[in-house]
């Protein structure tokens, strides 16, 4: 595969390939010196220079009545498609979630060990809800992810407007951390004593997130309609039985 199938790739392709090479061999010339060596009409390859300095790869630059194209380093193409891998995994959560949500199949995603807790703690945050359901059994939270990325985490959620309406055991809990804020958006309430929360579980959108202890080390993201709702359903009636916090928050050590 040659250099000019590879460029087409990535969109660079006839007119816009062309005047690229060009401009890129020439280093620095004129709009008529680089349309000329392109084989191109002015009009034609101003339009199409255009385009290449919308995707950052020349630029335009004006010395008295005339009108310098200088080619940008190379370099900017990784960029470039580094950039879009980013945004690309970034909105890739919402159109899988989309994907199946119009299909109507349920998709269940498992993700083992320590890293796949972090990346489904942070899928819950993927779908721009206002309020998250969840039910937080510390004691498991405090060994993995660990109180440094469940903070971040919180913060992040917190800067977001998203609210966290939360249940936790009362033996389950460390130390009373994380109480009820308006600052930090969360409500909290504390489970009926013979309810035991031994597990975390976030519910969101139309998706169900579960996160094990450490000792079996894996977050699931469950997405389906039909049993986020469910699960959402079950959220609630735990919700009407619990207590409000009203304990005074302690710092952690």
């Amino acid at each position: 595969m040659d250099i000019e199938e590879k460029l087409a790739r990535i969109g660079i392709t006839g007119t816009l390939y062309k005047l690229f090479l060009t401009a890129v061999r020439l280093g620095g010339a004129s709009v008529t010196e680089v349309a000329a060596e392109a084989g191109l009409p002015r009009t034609t390859a101003h339009d199409a220079l255009t385009k290449l300095e919308a995707e950052g790869l020349i630029k335009f630059v004006d010395h008295g009545k005339r009108r310098f194209v200088v080619a940008q380093d190379p370099g900017i193409l990784l960029e470039r498609l580094e950039a879009r891998r980013q945004m690309l995994s970034d909105v890739m959560p919402v159109l899988r979630s989309m994907y199946h949500h119009e299909s109507g199949q349920p998709n269940v995603r498992f993700h083992p060990g320590p890293e796949g807790i972090r990346t489904a703690l942070w899928d819950t945050l993927s779908g721009g809800d206002k309020v998250l359901r969840a039910t937080l059994s510390m004691k498991e939270l405090m060994a993995e992810p660990g109180l440094e990325e469940m903070e971040r985490y919180l913060q992040e959620r917190a800067r977001r407007g998203t609210w966290l309406r939360v249940i936790r055991s009362v033996e389950r809990d460390i130390v009373p951390i994380w109480p009820s804020s308006q600052e930090f958006r969360r409500e909290l309430r504390y489970a009926p004593p013979d309810h035991t929360l031994a597990m975390t579980c976030f519910v969101y959108g139309n998706k169900v997130c579960l996160i094990s202890s450490a000792r079996e080390s894996y977050g699931m993201i469950i997405d389906s309609a039909e049993f986020a709702a469910f699960q959402a359903s079950l959220f609630d009636a735990m919700w009407s039985l619990s207590t409000p916090d009203i304990r005074p928050a302690i710092s952690p050590e």
